[in-house]
């Protein structure tokens, strides 16, 4: 599989990179590394995403190359859409924008909307996928390459704190570090010393909703439109909240609810490993991994959370 993609690419000349909307720092950082070696091989290379890089990865190479608007653009040879699990959440018509399309990703249940669907659920992150990729078409990790896998790496797996945390995961981030010059203290830096106050007072908010459940298996957090107008924040500032809820002694799925219309939420979960979330979020219209998933889900703020918490059997309320 990693050969045919391998042609494709050598065949094509314009190529589009895009990943999901609401981008994480693998779908950034795994777009990236995958521009950056396009563009070195001589490729022209267009990068998209439907949403702003968050702050915290604007440090990665290209990022202020990405686009935002595929309107009035040439049509590609070849098109990649990464991490995203579904074609619709490009929110880009790629298949009309593209020849030929191929999917990359990490995900379990991806839809296989690619002619070419390089889908591994046990790699530790689609930068993983791309890495691979490079190393079998004999292609030098340059260090913008390296800087990017190792982000997506990092990102992905919590800071080598999660379950996915395989030792593929640990020789790729190794090599990088060895080989492609990457400095760990500056990524972190980068990821987690660069926060925005709109962020921190943002999270002030959300964390006064807390509520855990009475048996001390689930917590959840809240954010609604009126806290984002009040802050002045984006959604790009709301990554990572649902892992504080998920922090607390006992806790094993935490959720956040995050308003996204008048009468939509968007669930967020986060599982320690003995709840498969991802199951979860299928249910309920939604996406992800065990560990890591979440769902679009219409109604009332009590609505949603009746119907989340009796999918997790833990009672309509919470105290």
């Amino acid at each position: 599989m990693i050969q045919a993609i391998l042609e494709k690419i050598e065949k094509a000349r314009r190529i589009l990179v895009a990943s999901h909307s609401s981008p994480d720092g693998d779908a950034i950082a795994s777009t990236l590394a995958l521009v950056n070696g396009l563009r070195e091989m001589g490729k022209d290379v267009v990068a998209f995403n439907a949403d702003p890089v968050p702050q915290n990865l604007r440090f990665l190479p290209g990022a202020e190359t990405l686009v935002h608007d595929l309107r009035e653009v040439v049509p590609f040879d070849l098109g990649f859409l990464l991490d995203a699990g579904e074609l619709r959440r490009a929110q880009a018509p790629l298949r009309e924008l593209c020849r030929s399309l191929i999917n990359m990703d990490h995900h379990p249940y991806s839809e296989p909307f690619g002619e070419i669907n390089y889908v591994d659920e046990k790699a530790s992150a689609t930068g993983v996928l791309v890495y691979r990729l490079f190393k079998a078409g004999g292609h030098p990790i340059s260090p913008a390459v390296a800087l990017c896998v190792y982000t997506a790496i990092l990102s992905d797996t919590g800071s080598f704190r999660y379950s996915n945390a395989d030792p593929e995961a640990f020789r790729i981030a190794a090599e990088m570090v060895e080989q492609g010059g990457i400095n760990p203290w500056d990524v972190a830096g980068g990821l987690y010393e660069s926060q925005d106050e709109k962020r921190l007072r943002l999270l002030a908010l959300s964390l006064a909703t807390l509520q855990v459940s009475p048996c001390g298996q689930f917590a959840s957090l809240v954010l609604t439109d009126e806290m984002m107008r009040t802050t002045g924040a984006r959604h790009e500032h709301t990554d990572g909240f649902v892992n504080y809820p998920r922090s607390i002694r006992g806790v094993e799925v935490a959720i956040l609810f995050r308003q996204t219309g008048p009468a939509s939420w968007k669930v967020g979960f986060r599982s320690k490993g003995s709840v498969d979330v991802g199951s979860l979020a299928r249910r309920l219209g939604g996406g992800g991994h065990h560990n890591a998933a979440g769902a679009e889900v219409q109604g009332s703020l009590d609505e949603v959370r009746t119907l989340v918490h009796s999918q997790l059997n833990i009672g309509a309320t919470l105290p």
